[in-house]
C-alpha cells in the first residue's frame, strides 16, 4: 500500500513584516506547486525485523537519507539517526522490548556474512543532512510513539516529488510522468538547487508529516478533518522550527496546511517550551503540543479560511526574477527601525493593515476594478517603509517593472513584490485566459532583454486548497 499527501507552496500577499507581531494579519495564498511525498512498507523475509526508514528524493542526485530510530528513556522520545550508505546491502535490525522500538540491542549485519561494525567499514560513504526530512521524522515517530505505544513502527520507503516550478533549473528529462504529473529530474544535488521561494522546506515538512502520520496512524489521523488538519498544523509547526533552529511567524507551514488564508501568528512560547528532542518528557510535550491539551501553552493561532478568496476569473501569478534576496538580514533591519522608531513604525503598520484588510475585502467581493487601488496602496506604504528603515522591500527595479508590466499588459490588474520584498519575485492578479499569459510571458522576454535581466513568467497559480491525500497508486504507477 501507498500512502500519499501532497502540500502547496505559498504565496504572501500582503503583510510581510506585520505577521511577526500578533496584533496585525497576513494574506497568504496557497500555490498549485506542491511538494508530494510518498510512503510505503518495506517487504522483509519472515522473522526478520528492520529499524530503518528510507528517504529518497529522485529529482535530485545523492538525495537518499536512510535512518535507524529507537525509544529514548524518560520520555525522550524517539531518537532518529542517519546511517551512512554502504556499497552492499545493510540490514538493520533490532531485538526489542515489549515497548514501542526500545532497542536494547542494535546490529548492522551484512546478510551474505557475520556481523560488521559500521565505523569500521571502508566502504561507508558520507550522505549529507536534511535537517528538514531528519527532523519532521523524529517529531512525527515520537508523536506516533505517544499514540500507539504498544505498537511497533515498521520500515518504511518514503519518496519525496517536486512540482517543476519550486526549482528555476532548466531540464528536459522527467524521472516520471502520466496524465496528472510530470515530475522533472533537475540534474543537480538538492543543496545545489536554485528556489524560486514558493516555500519548499515548508510545503516539504507539512506533506511529509501527514503522509507519516496517515500511513502510521491510519484508522486514527485523518487529514480531511478539521481535528486533523489542526493536528498536522501543531506537529508541523514544531518540526519546521525546530529545523530551522528558531521559532518563526508559522505562516508557511500554515497555509501548507490549510491553503490560502488571513493569518495570525501563535506566540513563541508555545514552541519554545517543548524543548529538546531526546530531552525528559520531551515525547509528553510534544503530544500535549500537537493535541493542544497543555493548559498553561494553548495554541492562539488564528487562520481563517473564510476571509480571502481569488475573484472568479482572475488568477494570481508568480513571476521569478532569478536573483535572490538575504530575508534575515532584511527582518533584522526592519526590526531594528521598530525598535528605534516605535511610534512612527505602529502608525505605518496600523495604517498597512488596514489596506491589506481592505484588499482581503475587495478580493472576497469580487471587485476587480477596485482591486488594482487597493495593491497601489499597499505598495505605496511599503516603500514608505523600505526608506524608513533602510531596507529595498520594493527596490526600484522591482517598482519599473510592477508598473511596467500594470500598465501595458492588458489583463493585468495589479501586484506587489512579495513576502518580505526584495529583488526576486513579483505576485500579480491577472485575468485567467491564455491570451493575458501569452502576454505577460511576451512582455517579460522583451523586459528582460531591454534591461539585461532574467524575469521569467513561473507556470504556478494561486489556489485555495492546502494538504490533502492523494491517490498512492496512481504515483506508484510512475515507477513501474
Amino acid at each position: 500500500m501507498t500512502t500519499a499527501v501532497s502540500a502547496p507552496g505559498k504565496v504572501f500577499l500582503a503583510g510581510g513584516y506585520l505577521v511577526l507581531d500578533r496584533a496585525y494579519t497576513a494574506l497568504v495564498f496557497g500555490l498549485s506547486a506542491r511538494i508530494h511525498v510518498l510512503v510505503q512498507d518495506i517487504d522483509t523475509s519472515s522473522g526478520v525485523q528492520l529499524s530503518e526508514i528510507t528517504v529518497s528524493s529522485p529529482q535530485f542526485r545523492d538525495a537518499t537519507w536512510n535512518y535507524g530510530y529507537h525509544l529514548t528513556g524518560h520520555e525522550g522520545g524517539i531518537e532518529v539517526t542517519q546511517l551512512q550508505g554502504f556499497s552492499f546491502s545493510i540490514y538493520v535490525t533490532c531485538v526489542f522490548s515489549p515497548r514501542l522500538m526500545n532497542c536494547s540491542r542494535a546490529y548492522l549485519s551484512d546478510p551474505y556474512s557475520s556481523l560488521l561494525s559500521l565505523s569500521s567499514s571502508p566502504s561507508a560513504t558520507v550522505t549529507s543532512r536534511n535537517p528538514f526530512v531528519e527532523t519532521a521524522l523524529q517529531y512525527a515517530l515520537t508523536y506516533i510513539s505517544c499514540v500507539q505505544p504498544a505498537k511497533g513502527i515498521k520500515p518504511t520507503s518514503v519518496t519525496i516529488l517536486a512540482d517543476n516550478d519550486y526549482y528555476s533549473h532548466p531540464s528536459t528529462k522527467a524521472i516520471a510522468a502520466d496524465s496528472k504529473h510530470q515530475f522533472m529530474d533537475f540534474g543537480v544535488r538538492l543543496q545545489d538547487a536554485h528556489k524560486t521561494g514558493l516555500g519548499s522546506s515548508a510545503a516539504l515538512v507539512t506533506a511529509f508529516t501527514g503522509a507519516i502520520l496517515s500511513h502510521y496512524l491510519a484508522g486514527q489521523f485523518n487529514i480531511s478533518t478539521d481535528e486533523g488538519r489542526s493536528k498536522l498544523h501543531n506537529l508541523a509547526q514544531a518540526a519546521h522550527c525546530a529545523a530551522q533552529g528558531k521559532v518563526g511567524s508559522g505562516f508557511d507551514i500554515a497555509t501548507a496546511v490549510y491553503g490560502t488564508c488571513l493569518y495570525r501568528r501563535f506566540s513563541p512560547s508555545i514552541l519554545s517550551s517543548i524543548g529538546e528532542p531526546g530531552s525528559p518528557g520531551f515525547a509528553t510535550r510534544v503530544k500535549s503540543s500537537v493535541e493542544n491539551t497543555s493548559e498553561s501553552q494553548k495554541w492562539d493561532v488564528e487562520i481563517s479560511k473564510g476571509k480571502v478568496t481569488i475573484p472568479n476569473g482572475m488568477a494570481l501569478v508568480m513571476c521569478d526574477v532569478d536573483c535572490g534576496s538575504q530575508t534575515v538580514g532584511m527582518v533584522k533591519k526592519v526590526l531594528e527601525w521598530r525598535k528605534q522608531d516605535p511610534a512612527d513604525s505602529k502608525a505605518l503598520f496600523d495604517e498597512l493593515q488596514s489596506r491589506n484588510e481592505k484588499l482581503a475585502e475587495i478580493l472576497s467581493a469580487g471587485d476587480i476594478e477596485a482591486a488594482g487601488p487597493a495593491f497601489s496602496a499597499i505598495r505605496e506604504k511599503i516603500r514608505e517603509m523600505g526608506e524608513k528603515s533602510g531596507v529595498p522591500i520594493e527596490p526600484a527595479e522591482q517598482t519599473a517593472l510592477l508598473d511596467a508590466v500594470t500598465e501595458n499588459v492588458e489583463g493585468v490588474v495589479g501586484g506587489v513584490v512579495p513576502g518580505a520584498g526584495g529583488y526576486d519575485a513579483i505576485v500579480l492578479l491577472v485575468k485567467d485566459d491564455k491570451k493575458t499569459m501569452d502576454d505577460i510571458k511576451e512582455f517579460l522576454v522583451k523586459w528582460s532583454t531591454e534591461q539585461k535581466s532574467n524575469v521569467k513568467l513561473l507556470g504556478v497559480k494561486g489556489e485555495m486548497d492546502g494538504a490533502r491525500k492523494e491517490d498512492g497508486e496512481l504515483y506508484g504507477s510512475l515507477f513501474n
